[in-house]
């Protein structure tokens, strides 16, 4: 009974405007947009900032890290065409709300973080709120080769280029989703892989996210 305390009818209105907004922007795939009315977004932020939990922008989560926009993780898991008991490699759990969309879609997440402070939340978090990933505290550039090939593969961060070691963790079919460029913004990418040797790219507009770094921070 504990959920429902914390999820009142309240949020579940908020979300559903927060849905029809996403909607309004382009997502028309109904499995992301029932995903994001199931989530409890407002559950991955400060209680203190509860207004701003609905609102479709980003907010800071600490550790330099933000909750990204929900346009964005709906467009971002609508390109990656989820299927259920697809592989999902995460690359950038933060808060771990991109992760439970994930397994809200039915996904078998497989979720990677640099940040400790990070990692230790949201693994207390997620399975918590009835959201369990496989959990790794580890540089995303280097992904998570002995649990691979991945079905689909998703960047939450943005890189100035497609990590070689991801995209050959990416079975043949598999589709690989991140946004790619300068710090200041990115191009969002969906990259298939077609062969042992080939990959069709995508462009999907720009964005703008947080740096993905190198290396492990404690």
């Amino acid at each position: 009974m504990m959920m429902d305390t914390r999820d009142s009818l309240r949020h579940q209105g908020m979300r559903k405007r927060l849905v029809e907004a996403i909607r309004i922007k382009g997502v028309r795939d109904e499995r992301v947009l029932n995903a994001i009315q199931k989530v409890p977004r407002h559950l991955f932020m400060d209680s203190s900032f509860i207004q701003f939990a609905y609102k479709d922008q980003a907010f800071p989560i600490g550790a330099g890290q933000t909750i990204s926009q929900p346009f964005t993780v709906a467009f971002q898991s609508q390109l990656l065409d989820v299927q259920p008991s697809d592989k999902v490699l995460e690359v950038g759990t933060g808060s771990g709300y991109q992760a439970a969309v994930l397994v809200e879609m039915g996904a078998q997440v497989y979720t990677i973080e640099r940040q400790r402070e990070l990692y230790m939340k949201v693994q207390q978090l997620l399975p918590d709120l009835g959201y369990h990933p496989k959990f790794f505290f580890g540089d995303g550039y280097k992904g998570l080769p002995t649990y691979g090939p991945f079905d689909k593969i998703i960047i939450t961060a943005g890189a100035p280029v497609i990590p070689e070691d991801l995209l050959t963790q990416l079975r043949v079919g598999g589709v690989l989703v991140a946004p790619i460029g300068p710090t200041e913004k990115q191009v969002m990418y969906k990259v298939t892989r077609i062969s042992e040797e080939e990959y069709e790219k995508e462009k999907h507009g720009t964005f703008v996210f947080v740096p993905m770094l190198k290396g492990t921070v404690n």
